[in-house]
């Protein structure tokens, strides 16, 4: 996989970003990201080893985003299932027992939401889903890779298919080329598409099977949402230009091993990672907050049809 990107200064090719890039001021606001605060000021997931427990704990957890799966393994890593005490009482019949510990998650539509881990609730016995949680379903790519692609073009990426060898996965940047890209809004009661000027090229390899396609489109998309190219509008996503190329290699593979091996796919980013997995090295100065979030992302593109991006 690889992906365009502007000449590299010697500064860049160090291990921190260039002192005056997008890159570098991002990483300075630290402190107003939660996550990356945590990477930045403890060890907890700096090491390859915590590091890899992390990505394998969300990638198993897959009843929430990969953002909430990660606030859950902060404050509880040897959670199983979490639940409100709502849905325990509803759905299980199960309550909390009195020293149950409260788990902060973020909630949809909402601030946030208290959940407990089942190992804090008793009453009816377990159901299979709860009692194995981290079984596999699927390992196939379905209609996922044809939603993300509907959904990528609104932010004017066109992706085109074409035949390459097999060494050679696929590859995204921005283009000059004048043109559009229709979007499709809505599907019922009738087909609405939307034009949306173009502003990525994506190339695919039409010769990889459907599994090893969405892979490489979720690491490309990566590639995009973690800022690597920049951003057309920093509300969208932001603007992190001048990473090193390691730390956007490390952060696409982590955005792809999450979100391939959630669906049950074994994606080839984690032979790529496995080099850093070993007890005592160290993980690159990423951004956690932008991995979750775009793994977050990526599948919701896979699952849902998205609304319009609000323009500034």
């Amino acid at each position: 996989m690889t992906l365009w990107h502007p000449p590299i200064t010697a500064q860049q090719s160090q291990l921190f970003p260039e002192e005056d890039s997008p890159a570098a001021r991002w990483g300075m606001d630290a402190g107003k990201r939660a996550l990356d605060e945590l990477f930045s000021l403890t060890s907890q997931y700096r090491s390859g080893d915590t590091y890899h427990n992390l990505l394998k704990f969300v990638s198993r957890f897959r009843r929430y985003a990969p953002y909430n799966a990660m606030l859950v393994h902060i404050q509880k890593p040897g959670s199983r299932f979490v639940a409100p005490p709502s849905r325990w009482m509803k759905q299980y019949g199960r309550t909390i027992k009195p020293d149950g510990q409260p788990m902060v998650i973020l909630q949809p539509m909402g601030p946030v939401m208290f959940v407990f881990d089942v190992s804090d609730t008793e009453g009816d016995p377990l159901p299979p889903e709860v009692e194995n949680p981290f079984e596999v379903h699927g390992g196939k790519v379905g209609g996922e890779l044809q939603r993300t692609i509907e959904n990528a073009c609104r932010d004017g990426i066109r992706i085109t298919k074409v035949s390459h060898g097999s060494q050679r996965a696929g590859s995204i940047g921005p283009t000059s080329a004048k043109g559009q890209v229709r979007f499709l809004t809505r599907t019922r009661p009738a087909e609405v598409y939307l034009d949306v000027p173009l502003r990525y090229e994506m190339l695919l390899n039409k010769n990889h099977a459907p599994e090893s396609q969405y892979a490489t489109l979720v690491h490309e998309l990566a590639h995009l949402y973690c800022g690597h190219l920049g951003t057309p509008n920093e509300r969208w996503w932001p603007n992190r230009r001048g990473l090193t190329l390691n730390v956007q290699e490390f952060e696409a593979e982590s955005v792809a091993y999450l979100v391939c091996r959630r669906r049950g796919i074994d994606p080839k980013s984690e032979e790529y990672l496995s080099g850093y997995m070993d007890e005592g090295k160290e993980v690159p100065p990423i951004s956690l907050e932008c991995v979750m979030k775009v793994a977050g992302l990526i599948e919701s593109m896979g699952r849902d049809r998205l609304k319009v991006r609000k323009k500034p």
